[in-house]
């Protein structure tokens, strides 16, 4: 475990709610110390943190691997940073980005011709952790003369039955 400075705070927290609701079972100082000191780990890393990473949006970030992205297509969003915000992919031509990504799972939809169109490669990037997330995470590929000329990331809502 790395030790950090929001887990120290965090902690301190835990330790401050913990101590002031212990402290109200009795009047004795040392045991309710004590008490709280004990109680403290176990109600951070049984109940703070499980509740924290449920409610939070904090996932790992990962940098693109071609092997990751065919083998592991649930945990693409943790590549969706890297992709996004280096433009390391503008500028790549069709057949490499199919050698890397893959065939597109689907094609963009052209307003102008009301059909889809080969120059607008979408993926799936998978669902990103959290209690309350319902949307999905894509990319597009825009081409122009068969090179990618932009790079979008969308969401896309899913209803569970």
């Amino acid at each position: 475990m790395v030790i950090t400075p929001i887990l120290i705070i965090s902690l301190i927290v835990v330790f401050i709610i913990a101590w002031l609701f212990i402290k109200t079972i009795g009047n004795n100082k040392w045991i309710s110390l004590l008490i709280t000191l004990v109680a403290t780990p176990l109600l951070y890393f049984y109940l703070f943190y499980p509740l924290l990473n449920i409610f939070s949006s904090f996932h790992h970030q990962k940098y693109f691997n071609a092997d990751n992205w065919a083998e592991y297509p649930e945990l693409r969003f943790e590549m969706m940073d890297q992709l996004n915000n280096n433009n390391q992919l503008i500028g790549k031509t069709k057949s490499e980005i199919k050698s890397e990504f893959g065939a597109p799972e689907w094609l963009g939809w052209d307003d102008a011709t009301k059909s889809n169109t080969k120059d607008q490669w979408n993926y799936n990037m998978g669902f990103k952790p959290g209690a309350f997330n319902d949307q999905q995470e894509c990319i597009e590929f825009q081409f122009k003369n068969d090179t990618i000329v932009a790079v979008k990331t969308y969401k896309l809502e899913k209803n569970f039955e």
